[in-house]
């Protein structure tokens, strides 16, 4: 058995992606490279501005950064390998590459979950309690809240990459996927994978539902709240300051949740694929663009960071001109 793992674990896998789709390869190629390079901009742009406009210095957008940092790792471990398949036609990716992109994914995910959870506490706090807003939400615990889920969750993937690393793959090598998803890796080992299999069992219901429970529930008290306003414009800025974040957790968790739930069907391998492209291109894409359409203190941001390095240039080309 210990030389059947070794060699495995120098085998190659195929991530066949979107290729028995009949799609075409040129626009296959410019969607995911259009959908990488908007992802990075945007979420890096929300980095910057909060950086520079100390308006944006909260809690929510000191945990919108996080989120921003941690879709930018997200799509970088996976979108660059489909966009060099697309290009090279090179499906092959080495056992190591395969881990990598599992633990990667397996952090990003779960600390997604614990991120939206933590940013609806946030807006809870806000809205039901206001007056205790800063009382509660101490920059010691707004460190300790974006800490805890990075501590945990690299252990949880370190845990999943030790556990396919034992394992030994005797049947297809063809990831008929987008990128290397543990339950796709089990399907192809010959090795007893029920272990594994109750731990993901597990895993989503404390990674992925009660986080997501822990939302809802947030969100039933600040929907009670906004309610009992009695004008009906503070109730709609309010549930603004709040809209934005709620599509988003209904955009994620809707997506990698009901894969999980439904991948055991054979029927249904085309959506099985398009699904993980919502949440792995899709949702760290938007994002960005849904936290900042409507918001009027990213705009404002916006405005005053632009004045600001127009006036530099202005000041830069004066001198030069001297």
């Amino acid at each position: 058995m210990k030389n059947e793992q070794n060699y495995t674990t120098g085998k190659e896998f195929n991530l066949l992606a979107f290729s028995s789709c009949g799609i075409d390869t040129h626009i296959t190629f410019i969607v995911i490279l259009l959908i990488y390079l908007l992802t990075m901009l945007g979420n890096l742009f929300i980095i910057i501005l909060v950086y520079l406009d100390y308006r944006l210095h909260t809690p929510m957008y000191f945990f919108l950064c996080n989120l921003a940092v941690q879709d930018i790792i997200f799509v970088s471990a996976i979108l660059p390998k489909l966009i060099a398949i697309t290009i090279t036609g090179d499906t092959s990716i080495s056992f190591i590459a395969c881990l990598t992109q599992l633990f990667m994914f397996a952090i990003c995910v779960d600390t997604d979950f614990f991120l939206l959870a933590v940013m609806a506490f946030d807006r809870f706090v806000a809205i039901c309690i206001p007056l205790r807003y800063y009382l509660i939400m101490s920059p010691k615990l707004c460190i300790l809240l974006v800490a805890t889920p990075w501590i945990l969750y690299v252990c949880n993937g370190i845990c999943y990459c030790f556990l396919i690393s034992a394992l030994s793959f005797c049947k297809s090598h063809d990831l008929n996927y987008i990128f290397c998803d543990i339950k796709t890796l089990l399907g192809l080992s010959c090795s007893n994978t029920a272990h594994i299999q109750t731990l993901i069992s597990v895993g989503t219901v404390f990674v992925g539902f009660l986080p997501l429970t822990f939302t809802l529930t947030s969100y039933v008290y600040i929907i009670a709240t906004i309610l009992k306003i009695k004008s009906s414009a503070v109730r709609l800025k309010t549930f603004s300051s709040c809209s934005s974040h709620l599509t988003v957790v209904l955009m994620f968790c809707g997506s990698s949740l009901s894969l999980y739930v439904k991948r055991d069907s054979e029927d249904s391998q085309e959506l099985d694929r398009l699904i993980p492209f919502l949440y792995v291109g899709l949702v760290p894409m938007l994002n960005p663009i849904v936290y900042s359409l409507r918001n009027k203190q990213v705009w404002s941001a916006t405005e005053a960071v632009y004045g600001k390095f127009k006036k530099q240039i202005l000041k830069m080309h004066f001198y030069i001109h001297m």
